[in-house]
């Protein structure tokens, strides 16, 4: 009588399962982080119009509103607020920009509004950081 011997996945087919499960727990992070986010950005009297707002231009994490400022939120989980700053590059801001303003020049009741670029930085153990304007410079 044989051994039977235990199927194994081949390595190809285990990293890709862990990859899938990594990204599948980002995704689940990051959902959990837009969720803090917009309560931090609701209980400083902003209006939420959007999570994960897809447009032709990219996807906006948040899009809230305060007065007549729409504000397009890039929601970044890191270690700290430097960290959460340089993990969005010139290329993203652009792209957000461009979103906010397609955005604006489409959606009944925003033309007109102040479209601004801001930051929520969220570390463990620690309070949400909202930075409004948060790359102004490169404008």
């Amino acid at each position: 009588m044989s051994a039977v011997r235990p199927v194994r996945p081949d390595r190809q087919a285990q990293r890709q399962a862990q990859r899938q499960a990594r990204g599948a727990a980002a995704r689940l992070s990051g959902r959990r982080a837009e969720v803090v986010a917009a309560l931090w950005l609701m209980a400083k009297g902003y209006r939420i119009l959007g999570f994960r707002l897809a447009t032709p231009l990219g996807e906006i994490d948040l899009l809230a509103q305060r007065g007549g400022v729409l504000a397009v939120v890039e929601v970044k989980s890191r270690t700290s607020l430097e960290a959460a700053l340089e993990a969005v590059t010139y290329e993203q801001r652009a792209r957000l920009r461009r979103a906010g303003a397609h955005v604006a020049a489409h959606r009944a009741g925003l033309r007109g509004a102040v479209v601004r670029l801001d930051l929520i930085a969220l570390a463990p153990g620690r309070r949400p950081r909202h930075v409004a304007n948060a790359w102004m410079g490169d404008q």
